[in-house]
């Protein structure tokens, strides 16, 4: 298989059926290839987001990998008869590759997040495997303004995987259009991952994430998240009524 495999598009976005194994081996296989690849972690906000932006569609259409972290998105799929295998959400992928990076050597770059945010949770993942190798830490800003010096400093690192958490769209257009300058080999936008990690945010217990209900686990403990979780029933309307198709056709199709 040359390239991962696309199960369906929702709302003008590939929809990509991998497992977590296979996400790995992806990101192993392209950090030999040395190009740089973009990882996006797409859930249902992505998705509706995405269907009135066409430059965030766009982005999400050129990224190397949409992977499904959501389980709205396995239940979308199974609307449109075709099944994931597998939900691979950002905030299992973070520590799951710092595993295998400390394995095969890999270099890891952390950004975003609050200040302090990234380097903590570099520190718990370096406790838990010993010899994963930190390229660098920094809270940044995804103010443009700050770009060129933010991605010298990660060349200067010789990262070969960058993690971006400046949440969606941010990290993302970010990634965009600056990762080739990093000298990263990946790049993925991992949302809240590094709060999760550092225990700033408290995550779901699994047994609320298998029912689907990690969404209302956060809005009960982040009640001010209610405006962005609107797009969640709108999400399921769309889907129901088959009403996903982008508001705006991008030049040349999709």
């Amino acid at each position: 298989m040359d390239t991962p495999r696309v199960a369906l598009t929702l709302m003008g976005v590939p929809i990509y059926d991998v497992t977590m194994d296979e996400t790995l081996d992806w990101v192993s296989r392209w950090i030999e290839q040395g190009e740089p690849r973009q990882i996006a972690t797409v859930n249902p906000e992505f998705l509706v987001r995405a269907r009135a932006d066409p430059d965030f569609r766009a982005i999400l259409n050129r990224a190397a990998l949409c992977i499904p972290d959501g389980i709205g998105l396995l239940w979308a799929t199974r609307m449109r008869g075709r099944r994931l295998r597998e939900r691979v959400a950002g905030s299992d992928l973070v520590p799951n590759l710092a595993e295998v990076a400390a394995e095969r050597g890999w270099r890891i770059f952390f950004l975003g997040a609050a200040p302090g945010v990234a380097k903590t949770t570099a520190k718990i993942l370096t406790a838990q495997h010993p010899n994963l190798q930190i390229a660098g830490c920094y809270a940044g800003s995804p103010d443009p303004a700050e770009e060129a010096g933010i991605t010298s400093r990660i060349r200067n690192t010789g990262a070969d995987v960058l993690l971006v958490a400046y949440g969606a769209p941010k990290q993302d257009l970010w990634l965009a259009r600056n990762l080739a300058k990093t000298g990263a080999a990946v790049g993925i936008g991992v949302g809240g991952s590094f709060d999760f990690i550092a225990g700033v945010a408290r995550r779901a217990p699994r047994w609320v994430q298998r029912l689907g209900l990690e969404w209302l686990h956060r809005l009960v403990l982040e009640p001010w998240r209610w405006r962005r979780q609107l797009a969640l029933p709108h999400f399921v309307w769309l889907v129901l009524l088959r009403r996903d198709a982008p508001r705006h056709v991008l030049v040349g199709g999709e």
